[in-house]
C-alpha cells in the first residue's frame, strides 16, 4: 500500500462532508453519521442506498486504488435511534436499574438487527463509563456507579451486538468473526470519562492509577474478552493529560498489557485541543496509539498533516503500518470483505425493523427498569376502572421519554418523529377507560381544574374530587453530552465540543440538580392536584438522580422511569399491577434531606426489592 492509501484507511469523515467519489479518491477507510445526520427521508431504504454508494466507490479498483470496503459507523446507543421508526430502548441508566444481563444481550441482538437493516456495519456502543457525579450530562449513558454492574453488562452487550460469533480473549487474532446478524461493537470512552471532576463533560478525572484501574478500566476487561474489536478514546483527561494523547493508557495499557488487537478510534475532533499546531496534535495522537481518526469536516487537513509528519519523521512509518494492519484485520475478521454490497446483505431493509417483536422486548425493558421510591397508602397499583387524570409535560410526549441521541443529537420533543411507539398516556388509555389526558399534551392548569383542552366529558367540569387519582409525568427535557451538564455557564473551550463552529457558548442544562428549581411547573402541578384532594402518582422522566424532596413529599406515589424510550406502555404495565416493580437504583439518589442508597427499590407490596 502507498502512504496515501494507508492514511486514507486511518481517516473517518462525516457523511455530510464526504462524497462517494471522495471516498475512492482519498482511499477513505470509514464514514460516520453524527447525531441527526441522515440521508433522504431517514428510512432504512435511504440508509442502505447511501451505504451502497459509499461501498461501491470504495470497491472500485484500478492502478491507484485498492478494493477495500468502507466501514460505516453510527451512534446506535439505545437502539438504531437515528432512524425514523426504530425500536428505541431505555437509555443505559434504566437498563442498569433493571439488573438483567440476559435482557441486555437480547437488546444488543435486536439493535444489531435494526442497524443492519440500514446497511450499517458498526455502532459506537457500548458506553462503559462508570458515572460518579450526576451533574455529568452523559450520566444516562452509564449503567451504574458500580464498576461491577457495568462490567457484568459489558460482555453481554458486546456479545449481543456482535452476534455471539466472537470467542477468545484479548487480541483479534483469537476471534472467529461476527454472528450472522452481528455488527461491530465499540467500547467507549477510554478511559475515565465517568469520573471527571464536578461531572464536567470532557473534563479531568483526577484519581490515582489504582482507582482508575479499579473503577474505570475494569469494565473493559469483560468487553474485550467478549470480543470487542474497536475502542473509542475519551475526550476527557486523566490527571491533566488528554486521553487522546495518552500513550501510556492507549499503547502500554490497552494494547500492550490488555492485549487488545483491534483498532482504536478517536472521538469527534478529539485531536483539536491537543496542541496549538494541528500537525503537532496529529502526531501526538497517532504516536499515542490512535489508529483511526474521526475528523468529521476537516479530514483533508488531517490527511495532509499526517502525510507531512510521516515524511518529516515525526510519526514513524511503523506506527502507520500498525494502525492500518489493525484496521484491515478488523475488516477481514468481521467479514466485511465477504459481506458484499449493502443492497444485497442479509437483513438489509429487513422487515423486522421496528417490529412488534422488537418493541415487546423494549417494553419488557421499560417494565424492569422502573424504580418505585414511594407508595403511600397503597396508591399503587392503580385500578383500571378508576377515574384517572394523566397529565404533566411528559404524559403524552414520546420524545421526552427517549431523551438524547434520538433522531437528533439532542433528541426531539413531541410525538411526530418517534414513530410506532407509545407515550405513557397511550399506554394508560389502552387499559383504563376512565382515564383522561389533562390539558394540551397533558399540561395541567393548576389555576382552574378542567379549564384546558382535553379535560371534561364524562369526568364532569373538573370540580374537586372528579378524579380518584392523578398520574403526573414530570422531569427533564432531552439533552446530550455537555449540554446536559449541571454547572455554571462557561465559554466553550476551542476544539473540545461537538457544537457547530461559532456556537459561542456551551450552555449547560442548569446550575442545580433540584427539579423544583429547574422545572417549577412540575411541583406546581403536583401541589395543585394534591391540594384538591386528588392523590398524585408522580412518574419521573430523567437521565439521572435529581433532588426531588418537595415532589416526593407532595406525591402519594413516586416512580423513577429514567429515559424509557419509545415504549411508554411499559410504564402502564407496572402502574396497574400487571407486573411488579423489580428495578433498583444503579446510582445512589442525591438530595437534600431525602436520600436513597444504591440498590434501593420498593415492590408494590411495600417491601424492598
Amino acid at each position: 500500500m502507498t502512504l496515501d492509501q494507508k492514511i486514507g484507511q486511518m481517516t473517518q469523515p462525516e457523511r455530510m462532508h464526504v462524497s462517494p467519489s471522495e471516498v475512492k479518491r482519498y482511499h477513505i477507510g470509514s464514514v460516520l453519521s453524527g447525531g441527526g445526520s441522515c440521508p433522504g427521508d431517514n428510512r432504512p431504504v435511504d440508509w442502505v442506498a447511501m451505504n451502497d454508494a459509499y461501498w461501491s466507490a470504495s470497491m472500485e479498483e484500478d492502478d491507484d486504488h485498492l478494493a477495500i470496503p468502507v466501514l460505516y459507523g453510527v451512534d446506535a446507543i439505545h437502539g438504531n435511534a437515528n432512524v425514523l421508526g426504530a425500536t428505541i430502548f431505555p437509555h443505559n441508566i434504566g437498563l442498569g436499574a433493571a439488573g438483567d444481563p440476559e435482557l441486555i444481550e437480547r437488546i444488543g441482538r435486536i439493535t444489531a438487527r435494526e442497524v443492519r437493516a440500514a446497511g450499517v456495519d458498526w455502532t459506537f456502543a457500548p458506553t462503559l463509563a462508570v458515572a460518579q457525579d450526576p451533574r455529568w450530562g452523559r450520566t444516562y449513558e452509564s449503567y451504574s456507579e458500580d464498576p461491577g454492574v457495568v462490567g457484568e453488562y459489558a460482555g453481554r452487550i458486546v456479545r449481543g451486538l456482535q452476534g455471539g460469533g466472537v470467542v477468545g480473549a484479548g487480541g483479534v487474532g483469537d476471534f472467529v468473526g461476527l454472528g450472522p446478524e452481528g455488527i461491530l461493537a465499540c467500547a467507549k470512552h477510554w478511559v475515565g470519562d465517568g469520573g471527571t471532576r464536578d461531572g464536567v463533560d470532557q473534563g479531568d478525572t483526577v484519581v490515582d492509577e489504582e482507582e482508575l484501574r479499579r473503577v474505570h478500566i475494569a469494565p473493559y476487561v469483560p468487553a474485550l474478552e467478549a470480543g470487542a474489536m474497536t475502542v473509542m478514546v475519551s475526550l476527557s483527561s486523566w490527571n491533566g493529560e488528554k486521553c487522546h494523547a495518552h500513550r501510556y493508557l492507549i499503547q502500554d495499557v490497552l494494547k500492550g498489557e490488555m492485549g487488545f488487537g483491534g483498532f482504536v478510534v478517536s472521538d469527534w475532533n478529539g485531536l483539536d485541543p491537543l496542541a496549538e499546531d494541528y500537525g503537532d496534535a496529529v502526531a501526538m495522537a497517532v504516536n499515542a496509539g490512535i489508529d483511526m481518526v474521526m475528523v468529521p469536516e476537516a479530514w483533508k487537513a488531517f490527511i495532509a498533516a499526517l502525510r507531512e509528519r510521516v515524511e518529516r519523521g515525526d510519526v514513524p512509518v511503523e506506527r502507520i503500518d500498525d494502525a492500518v494492519e489493525r484496521i484491515l484485520r478488523v475488516k477481514f475478521v468481521s467479514g466485511l470483505f465477504e459481506r458484499g454490497r449493502p443492497w444485497g446483505r442479509r437483513g438489509a431493509n429487513g422487515s423486522s425493523f421496528g417490529s412488534r417483536e422488537h418493541r415487546e422486548v423494549a417494553r419488557e425493558a421499560v417494565r424492569k427498569s422502573l424504580v418505585l421510591l414511594k407508595n403511600e397508602g397503597g396508591v399503587l397499583p392503580l385500578d383500571k376502572g378508576a377515574r384517572i387524570l394523566v397529565t404533566g409535560r411528559g404524559a403524552h410526549d414520546r420524545g421526552r421519554l427517549c431523551g438524547g441521541f434520538t433522531v437528533e443529537w439532542q433528541g426531539v420533543l413531541g410525538n411526530d418523529r418517534i414513530e410506532g411507539g407509545t407515550s405513557v398516556w397511550e399506554g394508560i388509555e389502552a387499559v383504563a377507560p376512565g382515564a383522561v389526558l389533562g390539558g394540551v399534551g397533558g399540561s395541567w392548569d393548576v389555576e382552574g381544574v378542567g379549564e384546558e383542552e382535553g379535560v371534561g366529558g364524562t369526568q364532569g367540569e373538573g370540580e374537586e374530587g372528579d378524579f380518584d387519582v392523578a398520574v403526573v409525568v414530570i422531569g427533564e427535557r432531552p439533552y446530550a453530552e455537555g449540554l446536559g451538564d449541571i454547572r455554571e455557564e462557561s465559554p466553550v473551550r476551542p476544539g473540545t465540543n461537538h457544537l457547530p463552529a461559532g456556537a459561542g457558548v456551551l450552555k449547560p442544562y442548569g446550575d442545580t440538580l433540584e427539579l423544583a428549581a429547574l422545572h417549577p411547573e412540575d411541583l406546581a402541578t403536583i401541589r395543585g392536584l394534591s391540594g384538591r384532594g386528588i392523590p398524585v402518582v408522580a412518574v419521573l422522566v430523567s437521565g439521572r438522580p435529581l433532588v426531588v424532596d418537595e415532589e416526593l413529599a407532595a406525591s402519594a406515589g413516586f416512580v423513577v422511569a429514567w429515559l424509557p424510550g419509545s415504549e411508554g406502555g411499559g410504564v402502564a404495565d407496572v402502574l396497574f399491577g400487571d407486573f411488579d416493580f423489580v428495578g433498583r437504583l444503579g446510582m445512589g439518589w442525591v438530595g437534600g434531606e431525602v436520600l436513597f442508597p444504591w440498590g434501593y427499590g420498593l415492590r408494590l407490596l411495600g417491601s424492598e426489592v
